[in-house]
């Protein structure tokens, strides 16, 4: 657990056929139902609701996946009368398409097939943008480069929440997903996801050469970092 392994997931590959993706979607969502993972990224957004009260809010979620974290965002904002309209980006036609299924009941959410890695500042200039468990799928130089695109996409700032890479974690995800995960393809990847995971100071140091000014990392539950990036202070 010193350094991040770079062994890809199997859900990276576009060619996962779409009944074993979307079971393992089901699993990872349960998962981050039971372990209360997808308030990490809410508590993100809570700071910026409070110290930047507005009208309503436009937030970029990047590698949405099956779009889970945007429906819990689209309530938690119901509930409490936040107007927003959320967008969800993800390069997997097959995440998106899932998405926009199960999303239906929330006209305030859209999806759009892109590349993170390639994304247009003109088209996508937003309040927030969010990244759930996303930024330890890419190496080093990758992160580096869309955490600089999503910095100046966004007016207020960033909230990433991902993983602590942690012995302890890993060896209390192996019996856990025996119980929650039914599918091969979640267990396996959720044990690589931990092992590419970070370190609160690889974090620093990322903060570090995108001369960052404003920032927070705070370690949340299951073994989560939520990383606030600040970009009007």
């Amino acid at each position: 657990m010193k350094t991040r392994s770079n062994e890809p997931e199997l859900m990276d590959d576009h060619a996962l056929p779409q009944d074993q993706l979307q079971a393992a979607l089901n699993d990872i969502s349960l998962v981050n139902k039971y372990l209360g993972g997808n308030r990490v990224t809410i508590k993100g957004l809570r700071y910026f609701f409070k110290k930047y009260p507005q009208n309503s809010y436009t937030i970029v979620d990047m590698g949405c996946g099956d779009g889970e974290v945007l429906r819990e965002i689209a309530q938690y904002c119901r509930n409490r009368k936040i107007k927003v309209q959320l967008i969800g980006i993800d390069l997997n036609p097959t995440s998106i398409a899932f998405a926009i299924r199960h999303s239906v009941a929330y006209p305030e959410i859209r999806f759009l097939r892109q590349d993170i890695l390639q994304l247009s500042s003109r088209e996508l200039q937003c309040d927030i943008v969010t990244s759930t468990l996303t930024m330890h799928h890419f190496d080093e130089s990758q992160i580096l480069g869309f955490l600089r695109h999503f910095i100046q996409l966004a007016k207020l700032g960033v909230v990433i929440n991902d993983l602590h890479r942690n012995r302890l974690a890993a060896m209390l995800f192996q019996p856990l997903s025996r119980i929650f995960m039914k599918t091969h393809v979640a267990r396996h990847d959720g044990l690589i996801s931990i092992k590419r995971a970070f370190k609160k100071e690889e974090l620093q140091q990322f903060a570090l050469k995108l001369k960052l000014t404003s920032y927070q990392v705070r370690w949340r539950w299951a073994f989560r970092y939520l990383w606030i990036i600040d970009s009007r202070a």
